[in-house]
């Protein structure tokens, strides 16, 4: 028998935490992995502009391959931690969005790259922080005055981590169309310096999924929006209905696109009880026809489940969310009686 003692444990600290199994902390090694690192580096722009700290986030992908990710907003005071160590924000008041699937945040961002460089702007004074594989190359300093405020973080994925280190912009526009789409307070700018003359596109949706589902083919003058915050499931929960498109039921928790769960079973639900009272046996088929739909729950815990955890399992948030969907459709087609006579026919 070959023997196992303690000297056969291997101790990680730091950096090489993430190093020794970056798939773990990022997905994978390959594409989907290296954009989850950017996606990581946006959390914190995007948090900061959700709770009203910062107004505008830009994302510049560089001409030597990296990627830089800025907020104006006032710079957290817990950088160095968070490019350190796992961190844990302070519970705050209200749902905590996270816009990743991981949630990591800038360590596993530091860990994974050759070089990051944090620039904040506070105080009257920009300090510089630069890293290397993870590792503070000098104390932080002050490098001149400044009159603004903001946080700028440069990063360089490491070609020793990653199949490719090449960003792939269409990639990186949908996701942050689907976010600002999802969060009307979001407001992107994306710049690709790689390309001649660079290319720019802003992202900012301030009719939040009304826009949304007209994307996917819905009618704006004829589509249902409903925002409420219920206790009873810890956090907020809105949607946009319109029986126009045939873009099906979209769902998101905490700005994360779920599969399954307890928002759409919630909806489902919601929309068979407003329907079939006014619909009859023409109810099921008018729900399967010319429907679009996107729910989007944002929860204090969210309990994701699967495999590949991307079905939200909160019990609280089936009842809520029916309740919801219900009394909005009824009082919607109590005051669009035409509609449900419309449905009614499309059901025939």
């Amino acid at each position: 028998m070959t023997e196992y003692n303690a000297a056969h444990i291997q101790v990680l600290e730091g950096a090489a935490v993430a190093r020794k199994r970056p798939g773990m902390y990022i997905g994978s090694t390959g594409a989907s992995g290296l954009h989850q690192l950017l996606y990581e580096a946006l959390d914190p722009a995007a948090e900061a502009a959700l709770r009203g700290r910062a107004s505008r986030i830009e994302v510049t992908l560089t001409v030597d391959g990296g990627a830089r990710v800025g907020h104006d907003g006032r710079p957290d005071e817990n950088l160095p931690e968070q490019l350190a160590r796992f961190w844990t924000p302070p519970r705050q008041a209200g749902p905590r969005v996270y816009l990743t699937r991981f949630g990591t945040g800038l360590f596993t961002v530091n860990a994974l790259s050759t070089r990051l460089v944090a620039e904040q702007h506070r105080d009257g004074a920009a300090v510089h922080h630069a890293y290397a594989r993870g590792e503070l190359l000098a104390p932080p300093t002050e490098t001149g005055a400044t009159d603004r405020t903001g946080t700028t973080i440069t990063f360089h994925p490491d070609p020793e981590i990653f199949e490719t280190v090449a960003f792939d912009y269409p990639t990186l526009a949908d996701h942050l169309r689907e976010l600002s789409l999802l969060n009307r307070e979001l407001d992107f700018t994306l710049t690709d310096e790689r390309s001649t003359p660079p290319r720019t596109e802003r992202f900012h949706h301030p009719a939040g999924l009304v826009d949304f589902t007209t994307r996917l083919g819905g009618d704006p003058a004829q589509t249902l929006t409903v925002v409420t915050e219920d206790e009873r499931m810890g956090g907020a929960l809105e949607f946009a209905l319109s029986w126009t498109g045939r873009g099906g039921v979209h769902c998101y928790a905490n700005s994360r696109r779920t599969g399954e769960g307890t928002h759409l079973t919630g909806f489902r639900a919601g929309l068979r009880a407003a329907l079939l009272p006014r619909l009859g046996r023409h109810a099921l088929r008018a729900l399967s026809g010319e429907l679009t739909a996107v729910v989007s729950v944002k929860l204090d815990d969210p309990d994701y489940q699967g495999c590949i955890r991307d079905v939200l399992g909160n019990h609280p948030v089936h009842a809520c969310t029916a309740e919801a969907v219900r009394h909005a459709v009824e009082a919607w087609l109590g005051e669009h009686p035409e509609r449900a006579a419309e449905l009614a026919g499309a059901g025939r």
